[in-house]
């Protein structure tokens, strides 16, 4: 299905799959060859290294490198030229940074922080209030990327005032200091801490205080090899897509 290339045929075509809960599987059939680069949101990285397996065993001719970090780095580079066929967001206002970059982008999962904490809990963090409490180390991800943004929007719900003790280029950075025991807590994807179980424990957000964040993705206007890009985004999107990113924590869009 090249939505990405007719995309009122493309309508037509998802309308009709609706009545089975998600597109077709584009694994089933057709033939694609040669590869792709993709850059993806780094709370992305568990799902996507699943599912690109998934689809290179189903299509021996491909091959799919990823590139993970931070939605807003990865965006800078793709508008300097770096050659990306697929760009996979955690945020709706780094994609629309891309302009007409990105070919329609489609919102296809959902996030929500949590907070880890070191295994045990040692310095019983369990609430947002708490990680204020004078002494507390706290990471969080620095507040131009998006894991960063979504935290400061929970501190404002919860009208706590935190001073970071580490600010991150990223949520596995910033993860990666609480698996260390560097610091008592760390602002996180609900996703991380699952993808973490047994190096970290999570503290749950309630919902009124907790903030969501929205991924897109899209083949983008440049793509070496559109056919194989747009084929991708149809195998995140399909139901194997959905329940693989289901099973990492991610909710629907």
């Amino acid at each position: 299905m090249k939505w990405w290339l007719t995309w009122p045929a493309a309508l037509l075509l998802l309308a009709g799959c609706s009545s089975n809960g998600g597109t077709n599987d584009p694994s089933d059939g057709g033939a694609l060859a040669g590869s792709i680069t993709v850059d993806a949101a780094a709370s992305l990285t568990e799902a996507f290294d699943t599912l690109r397996g998934r689809f290179e065993h189903a299509h021996s001719g491909t091959t799919i490198t990823i590139n993970y970090g931070a939605s807003s780095d990865l965006a800078t580079q793709i508008t300097q030229g770096a050659p990306v066929d697929v760009f996979a967001s955690a945020s709706d206002s780094t994609m629309h940074a891309l302009g007409d970059e990105a070919l329609r982008p489609i919102d296809f999962v959902t996030n929500t922080l949590e907070f880890a904490v070191p295994p045990a809990n040692p310095a019983g963090i369990h609430s947002v209030a708490d990680l204020a409490r004078p002494g507390v180390k706290v990471a969080v991800c620095d507040p131009a990327v998006p894991c960063g943004a979504v935290a400061t929007e929970v501190f404002h719900n919860a009208g706590v005032t935190v001073q970071p003790a580490a600010s991150l280029a990223d949520v596995k950075s910033t993860l990666a200091t609480v698996e260390s025991a560097e610091v008592d807590a760390g602002m996180v994807y609900v996703t991380d801490v699952r993808a973490a179980a047994g190096k970290v424990d999570g503290v749950r957000i309630p919902a009124d205080v907790n903030a969501v964040t929205t991924y897109p993705i899209a083949v983008l206007k440049h793509a070496k090899n559109p056919d194989l890009a747009g084929a991708f985004v149809d195998y995140v999107l399909s139901a194997t897509g959905k329940k693989v990113l289901s099973a990492a924590g991610f909710g629907p869009p």
